[in-house]
């Protein structure tokens, strides 16, 4: 029997139903654009967005692939790890514990009608709690990126 594979894959499936880690009460403070495009469409976009912007796609989780793995299904949901290593070398010099928050996360799940929704945590909120200027600096590029990974993917067709 795979146990392990299939407790990973229940536990990832249902981390990343709950709200993929989010504290509560921290959505409402999290940019949320909802797209046009279907869900695997709105992943492809997401993708060529991060590879556009100069990012690397670090990780992508998905509790819809965790979940089928038990046998449940559930509808499309994907959390993209975002990162470079000209960020991370400018994080880890101003901060070493700062480097759990690497690599950024942006969430991408299929709405009802098929359609998707993205949502991330601004970097300034990630790295605020660190209380470095160098950090807030950085952070403060990351948001701009950020926001425009997420307006290239939503106003792509």
């Amino acid at each position: 029997m795979r146990t392990a594979p299939v407790l990973y894959a229940l536990i990832l499936a249902v981390t990343l139903t709950a709200g993929g880690g989010l504290a509560a009460g921290d959505a409402g403070q999290n940019p949320i654009f909802r797209t046009k495009a279907p869900f695997l469409q709105a992943e492809k976009n997401l993708t060529k967005a991060i590879r556009k912007n100069k990012m690397g796609l670090v990780s992508k989780a998905s509790a819809t692939h965790g979940a089928a793995a038990i046998g449940v299904k559930i509808k499309g949901n994907r959390v993209f790890g975002v990162y470079h290593p000209r960020f991370a070398v400018r994080m880890l010099k101003a901060s070493i514990p700062a480097g759990i928050e690497a690599p950024l996360r942006i969430y991408l799940y299929e709405n009802a009608d098929g359609t998707a929704t993205i949502t991330y945590k601004k970097p300034s909120d990630v790295f605020r709690p660190y209380g470095s200027g160098d950090l807030d600096r950085m952070a403060a590029e990351l948001d701009g990126i950020l926001a425009k990974i997420v307006k290239d993917a939503v106003s792509a067709p």
